[in-house]
């Protein structure tokens, strides 16, 4: 009897410049990039998957930033929001929390739905779930006739107190299903307190939906167009409109995208909780997407530490635009609060802290003549000055001023780095701001200030929340991470970074080893004093597992799920929880993290369980695959279509002579001769010192004087800080 294939799994993560690629050939770990194309996403994947060689199933795992996009570009859709009569504002009062305490000009955030597309209802739910007031007939034609005339694209439903019962919202989904628009629920995506923040999480996720779902059509239909047929055709509407409905998901009520979908190709998303889910959940409930490139980052920087025995990191993400960091103590740990794009979402994501710090950041001087670096970007177009376009320095300019990126070596020799104009144009900026410095030193400045900026991100998630970073690892990634990672551990006692395997498509990898996830909670609010109510926590929990199972059945997920439980605790009269493992000493867990927290405990103080939370979760296939044999196919191919990005213009660099195996670069306002190591020459377990530049195709990590480096058995680069 012939031997059944394994599906073919290929993760790939759409970024701003490049799409990124990663799938196991074999025993080999493999990497591909091709151009992103901005305006049509799925045209990129569609045209890298026509370069993998695979046979049999197909299954893609897919990083996205269109809900992140769509968010910070305000393009979603026209939204309306339902909520309890005189609650229509909440949106837009908020918690009266100055992000500048002193600034009396600051620019508020407005909020995604306009006040005339807030309508309020005569309903009331008690705090303990007693109905006072449902909504009357005459009130819910009322609302659907005056919902309908302002023609929205998207309805978000959000009742004050509907957590504890759901009735009146579900009332009012029955009247507005005629409308045939998406309905977002709040009690089906997010059923915990806080009306303000259960509301905006709604309101996102209503208006991302219509936006999500068209990307994950267009995307669904070529792909399986091209496993048809092997040709991309034009998409056409394979797509079935799939709505909430007043009842929760079920199996019969919920249908794929497009049930078309051969068995030989199966669809997956990367979430904001660092776990996959399948196409139509994603499309159901977008706003659980919004940081689901980042995710993968952290998921594939765990994932690669451990391999070189390093369980506590502080994983350090730095592309073009923004830096992401995140601290893991052996689990990965997830916030149930943020901010994304200045609003409030309240469902699970990674714990991570980004900053407006990459190496796109623009460099200028402020009125008082101080040198700033960010968070406006170059981005892609026009991008650094040495990319052949861009006029205004930018970190990745200072870095090759210093000699830290080698011209002729960057993205493994596809495209030099355009050093003479660099310098000509940084030389007549500085002119024309008035200021005396050299190249050099502003080089050097500018490398200071974006040093200290992630210096301080990373100080906020450990220093600040009770770790010390001494007892971390530095996990560097990202298309610049390896360039600042050193002179950040050392000022932080950092000892040691590992800069990963395929460091420019990590995120990529994280997405093909993470697990599927889905997380569910449920606001309780119980005071306890001494004993904690085992018997019901017990059966609330049971309920979101019986939940859980019935969710994982209906999408056909296949392997054992795990259950992790949680509680939301805080001493009675506190505005804010700690998140703690469901154990039998809960409290005096609590008691501790408490005291290692903010340095003090009330042992003797009632304490309030206020959110209980599981995440239930299938474990992924194991990665296989020896990245000691990383794959060659690291090669950017610029397609007639493809080539949108800055990176892909024709004529923009000027070629020069290979580099030597030395250069002089700076180092703390020093020229010292640092040796130029490619990667893929360096031989595991070899020590090699610094000075030294380590180059490769998706990277380039920069090892200051005195510190000692070496390859391990995983293929990360280890570098010794102390």
């Amino acid at each position: 009897m012939p031997r059944r294939l394994q599906p073919f799994r290929v993760a790939i993560d759409t970024g701003g410049t490049f799409t990124d690629c990663v799938w196991i050939e074999g025993t080999r770990l493999r990497m591909l990039k091709v151009f992103s194309t901005p305006s049509d996403p799925s045209q990129a994947i569609v045209e890298a998957l026509r370069k993998i060689d695979h046979q049999g199933e197909l299954v893609i795992l897919h990083g996205t930033t269109v809900g992140t996009n769509t968010l910070l570009e305000r393009k979603g859709a026209r939204t309306a929001l339902v909520t309890t009569a005189g609650f229509e504002d909440a949106i837009e009062i908020g918690r009266q929390a100055r992000p500048k305490l002193y600034d009396f000009f600051f620019d508020r955030i407005e909020p995604l739905v306009p006040a005339d597309l807030r309508f309020g209802i005569a309903e009331r739910t008690a705090s303990d779930g007693e109905i006072l007031t449902s909504p009357t007939p005459a009130g819910l034609k009322s609302l659907a006739s005056q919902v309908a005339a302002k023609q929205p694209e998207s309805i978000a439903i959000s009742l004050l107190f509907s957590f504890a019962n759901p009735r009146n919202e579900l009332a009012i989904a029955e009247a507005l299903k005629p409308l045939g628009v998406p309905l977002s629920i709040s009690h089906q995506i997010l059923p915990e307190f806080r009306e303000y923040e259960r509301t905006s999480t709604v309101v996102i996720n209503a208006y991302l939906q219509p936006v999500m779902q068209r990307y994950l059509e267009k995307l669904e239909s070529r792909i399986v167009r091209f496993s048809l047929s092997g040709e991309v055709i034009p998409t056409t509407r394979l797509w079935v409109a799939q709505r909430f409905s007043a009842a929760k998901s079920s199996p019969k009520s919920t249908q794929a995208l497009a049930p078309e979908v051969p068995r030989c190709t199966r669809i997956f998303v990367m979430q904001s909780s660092g776990g996959i889910t399948a196409l139509a959940a994603a499309a159901r409930e977008p706003v659980r997407t919004v940081l689901s490139g980042p995710a993968g980052g952290v998921v594939g920087a765990a994932a690669s530490a451990r391999r070189s025995r390093f369980s506590r990191i502080i994983a350090f993400d730095m592309g073009g635009t923004s830096t992401d960091v995140s601290l893991v103590e052996g689990a990965i740990s997830s916030a149930s609060h943020a901010e994304v794009a200045g609003l409030p979402v309240g469902v699970p994501m990674l714990d991570i802290h980004t900053v407006g710090a990459g190496g796109g950041s623009l460099a200028r001087f402020d009125a008082g003549g101080v040198l700033r670096v960010g968070p406006e970007s170059a981005g892609a177009d026009p991008g650094p000055i040495c990319y052949g376009r861009g006029t205004q320095p930018t970190v990745t300019d200072a870095n090759l001023l210093l000699g830290r990126l080698q011209p002729t070596r960057f993205l493994g020799g596809d495209f030099t780095l355009d050093l003479d104009r660099t310098r000509r144009i940084t030389r007549e900026w500085l002119k024309r701001q008035g200021s005396p410095l050299n190249l050099e030193r502003f080089a050097a400045g500018v490398v200071r200030v974006v040093d200290a900026t992630m210096e301080k991100a990373i100080r906020v998630v450990s220093i600040e929340r009770g770790r010390d970073p001494r007892d971390f690892a530095l996990v560097a990634f990202g298309g610049a991470g390896g360039l600042h990672a050193c002179a950040l551990a050392e000022a932080l006692s950092i000892p040691h970074v590992i800069v990963p395997a395929l460091p420019g498509a990590l995120s990529a990898l994280g997405i093909l080893v993470s697990d599927v996830v889905k997380d569910y909670s449920r606001t309780v609010l119980w005071r306890v004093s001494g004993k904690v109510p085992h018997a019901q926590l017990e059966r609330e929990f049971s309920a979101l597992q019986k939940q859980a199972a019935e969710d994982f059945r209906s999408e056909a997920w296949q392997g054992r799920v795990r259950y992790n439980r949680s509680v939301d605790i805080r001493y009675r009269g506190q505005g804010y929880e700690l998140n703690l493992p469901f154990t039998r000493k809960l409290l005096a867990d609590f008691q501790q993290e408490h005291q290692r927290r903010y340095g003090y405990a009330h042992p003797t103080r009632q304490v309030e369980l206020v959110t209980l939370r599981l995440r239930a979760s299938v474990k992924s296939a194991p990665l296989i695959a020896s990245t000691a044999d990383v794959g060659k196919m690291a090669h950017v191919e610029q397609m007639n279509h493809v080539g949108t990005a800055a990176l892909g213009r024709p004529g923009r660099a000027k070629l020069g002579s290979p580099s030597t195996p030395k250069a002089p670069v700076f180092f703390d306002g020093k020229k010292l001769s640092a040796t130029i190591h490619s990667r893929d020459a360096l031989k595991p377990g070899k020590n090699y010192s610094g000075p030294a530049i380590v180059t490769e195709y998706s990277a380039t990590t920069v090892i200051p004087p005195s510190k000692r480096f070496h390859l391990d058995h995983a293929s990360n680069l280890i570098v010794t800080i102390r």
